[in-house]
């Protein structure tokens, strides 16, 4: 399988993040795309490779033009009026607040493009985000030009990153870009499975109401786990996209025999819906030792996640999300693509 990395991803390195009451170390760090890296070359999965440069335009295709332009500048304005230390929100247009205009200062821009205090803006958070899109849409050339599989290893991830705001360590929806450019280069219908122990709010809310996009999560009840205000099973789309999202929500400690039913459930309406294309939200903190979530996957586990998702037969674009237990991240992330290689 061929994988795709840019060293550039090491640009956003933040400082701390707000977590538990305390600012923190963050657990979204370089380490984790250098230790996956290193695990796909140990086992011998392929050629990687870097990414092209595709522009803004595919960019466009999924996130607002103004969240861009305060991506692109937000930095520079946060320096000029406060220093060159981690751009961090303030305030969140809670009820009863108005949320329909966009402020002018940099605090209220980045309050007001956000949802959460864990997602440091840095200097070269930017350039680090971009080319993390474009490993994504590198992947999906590569599977639309006739690659059975191929493997974005993208950092910073994006499943939490909405049409315009960002957070959950989440900027650009990596996998959201490259399941519109499936579309916009002519699969009528795309699917995306999304598997990180979290919820891909972003996601859900870029597609929800769209019919050509089929969207799954499997991810930790929100009752109990970030991002808290998605996720629930009795969301499953809107308007023309009624149906087209399905929801898997478990609660704390559960296994694979739970997970692995969501998972064949989740298949089975992504074979009904008819998809032409997989995109799959690559999480491994599903694992029983990740440091911020509370499933029990084994590493063992993880090869039969891949077998099960070859079973659909789709053209398949795996784009890294999160997994934060940093000595088995690699093991379990590639071991998902060697059971996905192994079944084809």
């Amino acid at each position: 399988m061929l994988s795709v990395y840019s060293d550039d991803h090491r640009l956003h390195h933040g400082t701390a993040e707000l977590i538990d009451g305390k600012l923190l170390p963050p657990f979204e760090k370089p380490e984790r795309a250098d230790i996956v890296l290193a695990r796909v070359r140990e086992v011998g999965l392929g050629e990687v490779r870097p990414p092209r440069g595709f522009g803004r335009a595919p960019l466009a295709r999924v996130h607002a033009g103004n969240f861009l332009t305060f991506l692109e500048t937000a930095w520079e304005a946060w320096v000029a009026e406060h220093g060159a230390y981690d751009a961090l929100p303030l305030v969140w247009a809670i009820r009863g607040l108005r949320s329909d205009r966009e402020p002018e200062a940099i605090d209220g821009k980045l309050s007001y493009f956000s949802f959460d205090a864990g997602t440091p803006i840095t200097a070269g958070t930017w350039r680090a985000v971009t080319a993390s899109a474009n490993v994504a849409l590198t992947g999906q050339a590569l599977v639309a030009g006739g690659e059975r599989a191929a493997f974005a290893l993208c950092r910073p991830p994006g499943h939490h990153a909405a049409r315009d705001y960002y957070g959950g360590y989440c900027f650009l929806n990596n996998a959201a870009i490259a399941a519109q450019a499936f579309r916009d280069g002519g699969a009528g219908k795309v699917a995306v499975l999304d598997v990180d122990y979290h919820h891909g709010n972003g996601t859900q809310s870029i597609f929800y109401d769209r019919g050509d996009v089929f969207f799954a999560s499997i991810h930790g009840d929100p009752r109990q786990e970030f991002p808290y205000f998605l996720g629930y099973a009795d969301e499953t789309g809107a308007g023309d996209g009624e149906g087209c999202t399905a929801n898997y929500p478990l609660a704390w400690g559960s296994g694979m025999e739970l997970w692995s039913e969501a998972l064949d459930d989740a298949c089975g309406k992504i074979a009904g819906f008819g998809a032409e294309a997989l995109v799959v939200s690559l999480g491994v903190d599903t694992f029983k030792d990740d440091p911020i979530s509370r499933f029990r996957l084994e590493s063992g586990d993880y090869p039969a996640v891949g077998a099960r998702l070859a079973r659909l037969g789709l053209p398949t674009l795996f784009v890294m999300e999160g997994g934060y237990a940093v000595e088995e991240i690699g093991i379990n992330a590639v071991g998902v693509l060697q059971g996905f290689e192994g079944a084809s």
